[in-house]
């Protein structure tokens, strides 16, 4: 008997969720430049759909490479998280320190806070960096988001609430993978007031 799947379409005649392929296809058939893809659990399904398509399709956007300090590590990852409000719209994403090159973006999802997404944000990084075999550090402007990996605890005070279930379920995940998982990547903090704003930053500021 074949698995269960769920399917996410993000670009279709209707976006959404949907529990069969024949209904998915009614969306993406013949739709131009369609954005659709299966999962194995409606939870990894609507995770998907909230962080976007292109948290599932790699890296989509290249952002302007910058002048570095000699002392900065170029091979390497840089992270960062934006809020719109505290807690309000989050999002957070990795890029290649040299180049400004981006390598995952997750987000908006309502009703976070900052220190969560930069949180997030370094547990993404490892467990890519793990799967890749990859040995390049990764950098953070955020000493708590780094305390909080180090204790494999997103020691947050915010609220779980309706809006926010994709949110604390990304922590759960989160946390459950540093328990479950050791890592040799190097994180290392970003030195903001010497270097400038890292380069995963938003520019929001």
């Amino acid at each position: 008997m074949a698995q269960k799947k769920w399917y996410v379409v993000w670009k279709g005649r209707e976006q959404g969720i949907f529990d069969t392929w024949a209904e998915c296809k009614k969306q993406v058939d013949g739709f131009e430049n369609a954005l659709y893809k299966s999962f194995e659990s409606s939870e990894e399904a609507k995770i998907a759909y909230h962080a976007g398509a292109q948290s599932c399709f790699g890296k989509y956007r290249k952002a302007k490479p910058k002048l570095l300090d000699s002392k900065i590590i170029q091979q390497s990852m840089s992270v960062d998280a934006a809020c719109s409000g505290n807690p309000g719209a989050m999002e957070y994403r990795g890029v290649h320190t040299e180049t400004g090159e981006e390598i995952f973006h997750i987000g908006p999802l309502e009703m976070g806070t900052n220190n969560i997404g930069e949180f997030l944000a370094i547990v993404h990084a490892l467990a890519l960096l793990k799967k890749q075999q990859s040995n390049v550090p990764v950098y953070s402007d955020s000493a708590n988001a780094i305390t909080w990996v180090k204790k494999k605890k997103c020691n947050t005070l915010l609220e779980k609430c309706e809006a926010n279930k994709i949110i604390f379920t990304l922590i759960e995940r989160a946390e459950n993978w540093l328990k479950n998982n050791t890592y040799t990547t190097a994180i290392l903090k970003w030195n903001t007031k010497e270097w400038g704003e890292i380069p995963a930053d938003f520019g929001r500021k």
